[in-house]
């Protein structure tokens, strides 16, 4: 078995459930350490599984360097994007031990959900579900001149039950023009009648996320929902968002295992270049959701991953007009034995 070391949270929680701000996580042969200060350590021993927890004091690098003279580790993978240069300086610079780099070493060997997992991730799927459609109301009674900065606060409340859920990210809610923006950030814009809103947003449970984006338009006395059928009052807007889920639906119905995800994003790319708008489709398709929000496999043009059952990925195709608006639909989806479901 290889031998590894750790600093990144979400990869450390994947191989001992428990992780923090300040901690190095080592693996030799069967041997697990968990090495953090004391303000971790309690909970730490609580609830890491099958790990040594170790007070490394105030330099935990000095610590790590220690486990490793003494197991007489030659060789160690890690990965060169969780650390900056300075921590690998202090962890490198005083070993014998080779360092050997293996970039999104524990991602590709997240890349794959056990059953368990899936179950969490569809239970976060789940929770975040139930908060669109809670926001929707939320909208619907309360929207009328509110900023996209008060509904941000509010879509956050709503969606972590008030504390009780994490975010996976900041919300996205954004009106009109600030929807072509496709990671727009919350401004004093406020909701009109008919106003165009877009709304990605995602919770956290057990550690796992979930991510979805719908758009609506606001309408006086209308009810409102998130669901994937909408009506427009503007033709041209009804026009992109029929091309934009035409681009999804067409890329979730070509996905299955033996899939190259390139040829699912060309799926959904081809269909929005052929309606006109190919110029503003401007990221890719989808991307890996776990513990990370985004992780692998990348439904992007520049990536040769063969679906396999157990991997979970989002197709999100996207219209952006500038200074106009932007329409994004999107889903999660589980590869299953023969193809994928909508989670």
């Amino acid at each position: 078995m290889n031998n590894f070391i750790l600093k990144n949270e979400n990869a450390i929680f994947y191989e001992c459930g428990f992780s923090c701000d300040n901690v190095i996580y080592i693996k030799i042969n069967n041997i697990s350490f968990f090495i953090t200060d004391g303000r971790y350590t309690a909970e730490a021993k609580e609830f890491v599984k099958n790990t040594f927890v170790i007070d490394g004091g105030f330099d935990l690098h000095k610590k790590a360097r220690e486990i490793l003279k003494k197991y007489k580790v030659k060789k160690i993978i890690f990965d060169p994007l969780n650390w900056s240069i300075d921590n690998f300086k202090k962890i490198s610079s005083k070993s014998s031990c080779y360092f050997s780099p293996k970039i999104n070493f524990s991602q590709k060997k997240r890349i794959v959900k056990t059953k368990e997992e899936i179950e969490i991730i569809k239970k976060a799927v789940k929770l975040g579900s139930k908060g669109f459609e809670k926001f929707a109301n939320f909208l619907e009674k309360n929207g009328e001149n509110l900023t996209e900065k008060e509904l941000f606060f509010k879509a956050s409340e709503i969606l972590t039950q008030k504390g009780e859920l994490k975010l996976s990210f900041n919300p996205i809610i954004a009106i009109n023009e600030n929807s072509a923006k496709p990671h727009s950030i919350p401004t004093n814009k406020k909701i009109k009648d008919k106003s165009l809103i877009l709304f990605d947003a995602g919770i956290k449970y057990k550690g796992y996320c979930s991510d979805r984006t719908r758009v609506l338009e606001w309408q006086k006395n209308k009810k409102l929902n998130f669901s994937k059928k909408q009506i427009f009052q503007d033709k041209q807007k009804e026009k992109i968002y029929n091309i934009v889920l035409k681009a999804q639906e067409k890329a979730i119905k070509f996905a299955k295992p033996g899939v190259k995800t390139k040829d699912i994003d060309k799926i959904a790319r081809e269909v929005i270049e052929k309606a006109g708008f190919g110029k503003y489709f401007i990221h890719s398709t989808g991307h890996g959701v776990g513990l990370d929000i985004h992780e692998l496999p990348f439904i992007s043009k520049r990536d040769d991953t063969i679906l396999e059952e157990g991997m979970v990925f989002t197709i999100e195709p996207g219209i952006y007009i500038p200074k106009n608006f932007g329409i994004r639909i999107e889903d999660m989806l589980l590869v299953t034995s023969r193809d994928v479901e909508i989670l």
